[in-house]
């Protein structure tokens, strides 16, 4: 799943626009993504969203 990638490269300290370059998404589909994620994970910012997505074994 895309969110889970875009978690995955969150994690690993990249911005929108290399998770972009990276995936080969323009930074506003990362932006969506990252919209998404957030809401998804009920998450107050993106290292909240990193915090969940360990505790709950999306991404390692």
């Amino acid at each position: 799943m895309r969110e889970i990638e875009v978690l995955q490269l969150i994690s690993d300290g990249l911005v929108n626009r290399e998770i972009g370059q990276r995936l080969f998404l323009s930074e506003e589909t990362v932006k969506s993504h990252v919209r998404h994620l957030l809401a998804k994970l009920q998450a107050r910012s993106r290292a909240h969203a990193v915090a969940i997505g360990f505790r709950r074994g999306l991404i390692t």
